[in-house]
Parts: C-alpha cells; sequence; structure tokens
C-alpha cells in the first residue's frame, strides 16, 4: 500500500515514516500544501493520503477541498492540533474520511489508517484471500493453501497491490511507484523480478503479462470462488 504523508513538522513526520514502515506501506512524504495538491491532483497512484492540516503555503483543509472538487475519492486520515468539534466536522465535511487530533498514540493511527483501507476495499476485514493465498497485513503473514510462505517486504507489498485489486492493470511503472515511492534508486527489471519470484513461491498463473502493458490479477471466473 503507498501512503502519502504530508506533515510539516520534520521530526513528527520522520517519526509516523518510520512507524509505518514496518507496516509493509510504501510512504513518501511532503511536508507544503501547493506540493501536496499537485500530486494528488495527478496521476500517482496513492492508497491513501495522511494529512495535516496546518500546512504552509495551502493548508490541508484547502488542500483537501480542492481535491475533493477534482474527483480524487483518495482515502484522507486529517492529523491536526485543532481539538474543537467545529473544526472536526469542517474537516469532515470537507471530505475527511477520519480525523485523529495530536497528540496521538502512533498504535491508533495505524489502527484508523488500516480501517480506512479496508472500508476504501469494502472489506470486513484486512485479510486478503484469492485462490487459497492468504495474506494478512496484522500479521504481516502469507500462506498458501495453508502453508507460510516467506516473502521480502517488496514482494509482500507487490501481492498486497494485487491482491487488493483483482482485474485492475497495472503498468510496470505503476507498481514501481506503489513498491519503492519516490526516494529509492530501481533496477530497470526490479519488478519483473518480484513478479517471478511471487510466482515462483505461490504459482505460476498467478499474475498475468500483458506484453507492452504490464500485469494483472484476473478476476476470477463467474460463479467461481476466490
Amino acid at each position: 500500500m503507498r501512503i502519502l504523508l504530508v506533515e510539516d513538522d520534520p521530526s513528527l513526520a520522520a517519526g509516523i515514516r518510520l512507524a509505518l514502515k514496518p507496516e509493509h506501506y510504501t510512504v513518501d512524504l511532503l511536508a507544503d500544501g501547493r506540493s501536496a495538491l499537485a500530486a494528488l491532483k495527478g496521476d500517482e497512484p496513492f492508497d491513501a493520503a495522511i494529512l495535516d492540516l496546518g500546512l504552509p503555503g495551502l493548508d490541508g483543509l484547502q488542500v483537501l477541498e480542492a481535491v475533493r472538487r477534482h474527483g480524487n475519492r483518495v482515502p484522507v486520515l486529517v492529523l491536526t492540533a485543532r481539538d474543537a468539534i467545529d473544526d472536526r466536522i469542517r474537516g469532515l465535511d470537507a471530505g475527511a474520511d477520519d480525523y485523529l487530533v495530536k497528540p496521538f498514540e502512533v498504535a491508533e493511527l495505524k489502527a484508523r489508517l488500516r480501517a480506512l483501507l479496508r472500508r476504501s476495499q469494502g472489506q470486513a476485514s484486512n485479510v486478503l484471500e484469492y485462490r487459497g493465498i492468504r495474506l494478512d497485513p496484522g500479521t504481516r503473514s502469507v500462506s498458501y493453501h495453508g502453508e507460510p510462505v516467506p516473502l521480502s517486504r517488496r514482494e509482500f507489498t507487490l501481492l498486497q497491490e494485487f491482491l487488493g485489486h483483482p482485474g485492475r492493470v497495472f503498468t510496470r511503472d505503476t507498481l514501481t511507484r506503489l513498491v519503492y515511492g519516490w526516494d529509492e534508486e530501481v533496477e530497470s527489471n526490479a519488478i519483473e523480478v518480484h513478479v517471478h519470484h511471487l510466482r515462483r513461491k505461490l504459482c505460476p498463473e498467478l499474475i498475468r503479462t500483458l506484453r507492452g502493458i504490464g500485469y494483472v490479477l484476473d478476476n476470477p471466473a463467474p460463479g467461481k470462488a476466490p
């Protein structure tokens, strides 16, 4: 899962990023409202955004309102020091999906983010299941027909993206940004290598290559269980 974190406090931003990394999130960081708006109105594939309201340039509420007017429905968790009920109402009315008041516990941030992502995908549970594969983000574990399958952090992230969006066609560039974000140097064949490893560890037919386009995890045929 790729998360956009928009927070202008460097120490808080670094702490959140560090806390989310073991959860297999790819976290990209911005520190001002105008950059956040440009990223969210562009073609960047984010699964969710964590948005501080007190930002330079444009405040978070302006960013949120503009993003929703643009038609972007990315789930947004608002962070703010403003704890008055009127401020919360304004944030929610502007399009926030959840609201967390500073200071907060990291465990609560993680729980709210999991719930937000779960709701956005129409799931009652964070666990993803598909044709004998079971991926549990909470325990960061994967099994295939009941047998544990060890995956690297990148492989886990890639598999989570595919399982969360069966039938969606991903280009290689989109997968690279989802798995690596903005800050890491990436070998040109990195995604091909990760896909190869997933096929070898799970099943060869798991991910279909669309030559010249990208990759897709096919939806089950009508009448068949995933």
